[in-house]
């Protein structure tokens, strides 16, 4: 296990079990010491450890970038847009708002209680545990870091061993440019975020599939520990006879293959309405070429998958359908191109598990009925994409699906907007975060009432 502010790197392997769970229950033990001070909730300590997060994500762009190419193979264009740039974003809308999103909201009080006044005040909840996953590892670390310190919390991080090189950056890095006291990085797999879970927590933010959110949850239940999860699941994309094909196509394309696919709200299948069908094949294959030229492989923006299992997983996907483009795969590199496939059978392995790779299922739907019924006969997904001129089509996707965002013609684009929450419903997470989302989150709004004495 790796911490900080211990700081100290020894192999979890190496060491017992108990070991472990000591070491980790010193850093929440410091954590909770140094919450307990007060030293958090002052808005110049918040401000001033967002603006320190700000000067560590620009002065330490290229060593960032660097780890994110080791992980992921992402460019570096792809790489700024969606993890620093994006958590910039977030962190300047916050900066910006953060005074007034914690002044008291006053609230009415009833007349049998006047005089009186009474308000909802935004009080820190005490030590945060942030879980993050390995396809972005870095935004998804960090985005939720900025909402928990606004709230005035402490916290602990816990990146992905997955994305090992991200991991040791974050680790290296957040105790150079953050309070130490209140921000502790723990590194590690299994057995260290198995200790982490046995601590208590007034927080717990994971950000994962399904199966790893279940032990979150069961863990977090025996300290009556909230928690968010943000999971996965298969987003769906309808599109019906009055879409543009072509503008339709190069918008899919480039919302499904970001990071090759390894996006928990890319476009998992396409719900093609009436007889888009084939033209959607055409446009499709055309769309993929133009984002990413005749061989992608040699595309330095196009990333790869993480690791030989998921490798293995992915490409034991490329025979569920015909292949309309696509279909190339190298396993020593990891690369497997973006593909669209056709004729896919409604109950083939890639319609049934989440795909979270450059694969892309059509499935031709004779109406929106259809499409519909599709939809609802499956797990709520993270997000709902559908692309249409109708207004009928949009009124009826928004009063009989649930999802946790619904999105009208440009995939994966919500996440960027951060006034909007952003969260899953049922199988694909609970609770939501981003902008002011984020510290409702992270935060307790107390109930205050004054009835003077007179």
């Amino acid at each position: 296990m790796t911490s900080t502010p211990a700081g100290a790197r020894t192999e979890a392997a190496a060491r017992a079990p108990g070991a472990v769970t000591a070491e980790a229950a010193a850093v929440v033990a410091g954590l909770r010491a140094a919450f307990a001070t007060g030293r958090t909730r002052p808005l110049d300590w918040r401000l001033g450890q967002l603006a320190a997060l700000r000067a560590l994500l620009t002065e330490q762009r290229e060593d960032l970038l660097a780890a994110l190419h080791s992980d992921l193979g992402k460019g570096p264009a792809e790489a700024y847009r969606t993890e620093i740039g994006f958590t910039l974003n977030e962190l300047d809308h916050t900066v910006a708002h953060l005074e007034e999103w914690l002044r008291p909201k006053p609230a009415a009080v009833p007349e049998a209680f006047r005089p009186a006044e009474a308000s909802v005040v935004r009080e820190p909840l005490g030590v945060v545990l942030v879980i993050a996953p390995w396809n972005y590892p870095l935004q998804l670390a960090l985005a939720p870091l900025v909402g928990a310190l606004a709230a005035g919390n402490t916290v602990l991080v816990k990146p992905s061993e997955l994305a090992p090189a991200t991991s040791a950056a974050i680790a290296r890095l957040l105790p150079r440019y953050l309070d130490p006291q209140a921000v502790a990085v723990v590194e590690g797999a299994v057995a260290e975020t198995t200790a982490l879970l046995e601590q208590r927590f007034d927080h717990i933010f994971y950000t994962g599939n399904g199966a790893v959110g279940r032990i979150v949850m069961t863990a977090a239940a025996r300290h009556l520990t909230p928690v968010t999860l943000e999971l996965g699941g298969k987003s769906p994309v309808v599109v019906d006879e009055s879409a543009d094909l072509a503008v339709t196509a190069r918008r899919i394309a480039r919302g499904k293959f970001l990071n090759a696919g390894q996006t928990c709200v890319a476009p998992d299948y396409v719900l093609a309405v009436g007889g888009t069908a084939p033209g959607l094949e055409r446009e499709l294959a055309a769309a993929v070429q133009e984002a990413y030229g005749e061989d992608p492989a040699a595309d330095p923006e196009y990333a790869r998958i993480v690791n030989t299992r998921h490798f293995d997983r992915l490409a034991a996907l490329l025979a569920d359908g015909r292949t309309v483009t696509g279909g190339g795969h190298d396993r020593a590199g990891r690369y497997i191109a973006p593909t669209v496939l056709a004729d896919v059978p409604p109950d083939a392995p890639v319609m049934r598990e989440e795909i979270f790779g450059p694969v892309l299922p059509l499935v031709p739907v004779a109406d929106l009925d259809e499409a519909i019924a599709f939809v609802n006969d499956r797990d709520k997904p993270l997000a709902l994409y559908a692309f249409t001129e109708s207004e009928q089509t949009k009124r009826r996707l928004a009063a009989e699906t649930s999802s946790g965002a619904l999105v009208f013609g440009l995939p994966v684009s919500h996440l960027a907007v951060p006034a909007l929450p952003f969260g899953g419903v049922g199988e694909s997470g609970m609770g939501n975060y981003h902008g002011e989302y984020s510290l409702a989150t992270f935060s307790h709004a107390k109930a205050v009432l004054d009835k003077p004495l007179r």
